[in-house]
């Protein structure tokens, strides 16, 4: 959401989103760029926002505004800072360079936004360029315009690219979050980004609009069948190896131990988002799981 938007700012207090992304780019006129950050960072600071992580992306380090962005948010209280068109490893050490010098602490996390050619390219080496590194977003609409493609409702001119960055989050452990999807009246192409988006593995999937947040956390949400699958493979899989068995049949279905790790993640992934569901105030934990976030 546009950092120089109070209004917005304030209302995101109430919104049913894992992460809130406190825009400083695209989101926010040049003329504005210096208030906004302000009202980013005081927001921050002034907490409210219960279990919601708070991400402020920055203006690029090309910029005027770039690194004057990355010094404000370093003592901001932010969970992480999301940087716009990274397209190698050493942006995202040069922005933790200037983080260091302004104190930042080092739980403050860096988010990557994967936008040109060659950011997919890389995304395996700006995965891996600093374990502060916590999460790769796809920014698709510029990514689109680079590659010259059409923007369609199957994406099959971005598969190749939303596959690359899964492998590179998955290889780092990092969380994967799909890129926004433009038409807000286009419900039928918004579900099925979604279910594309979590059937290739990502986490998530960033917003634009308050009204879609529902509708995300259905779908990367594990499903009540899922649930019922994962519990029944893990009681059948102990039962398993109770007897000294390592492979168990589940409902005519071979079940081995990667099968029982996949059920397990499901079973934490339910808990983990019923608990941030439940009324509580307080700051978030480190991510755990992500499926919508507000931008």
């Amino acid at each position: 959401m546009p950092a120089s938007n109070g209004r917005a700012l304030e209302k995101a207090r109430t919104l049913p989103a894992d992460v809130l992304i406190f825009d400083l780019e695209d989101a926010v006129a040049p003329d504005a760029k210096e208030s906004a950050r302000a009202m980013a960072c005081a927001a921050s600071r002034s907490g409210g926002y219960g279990h919601r992580e708070i991400v402020i992306r920055v203006n690029g380090p090309l910029t005027a505004w770039g690194e004057t962005d990355l010094a404000a948010v370093a003592g901001s209280g932010a969970h992480a800072i999301l940087l716009p068109k990274v397209e190698d490893p050493e942006g995202v050490r040069q922005a933790l360079r200037v983080l260091a010098a302004h104190g930042s602490p080092e739980t403050l996390a860096v988010w990557c936004m994967l936008e040109t050619p060659r950011a997919i390219l890389r995304a395996e080496t700006i995965g891996a360029a600093s374990p502060r590194v916590a999460a790769l977003v796809m920014g698709t609409s510029d990514l689109t315009k680079d590659l010259r493609a059409r923007h369609t409702r199957d994406r099959h001119a971005l598969v190749t690219s939303l596959g690359l960055c899964v492998l590179a989050a998955r290889a780092h452990g990092l969380a994967a979050l799909d890129g926004v999807h433009l038409d807000l009246d286009d419900e039928a192409g918004f579900t099925a980004a979604c279910r594309q988006a979590r059937e290739m593995g990502f986490d998530g999937k960033t917003l634009i609009h308050p009204k879609t947040i529902g509708l995300a956390n259905e779908i990367f949400a594990p499903s009540a069948e899922e649930l019922a699958w994962a519990r029944k493979v893990m009681a059948a899989h102990a039962e398993a190896a109770a007897q000294g068995k390592g492979v168990v049949v589940v409902d005519g279905r071979l079940a081995e131990n990667l099968h029982v790790e996949e059920a397990q993640r499901l079973v934490a992934l339910a808990g983990a988002i019923e608990e941030r569901d439940a009324p509580s105030p307080g700051a978030c934990p480190p991510t755990i799981a992500t499926r919508s976030t507000a931008s």
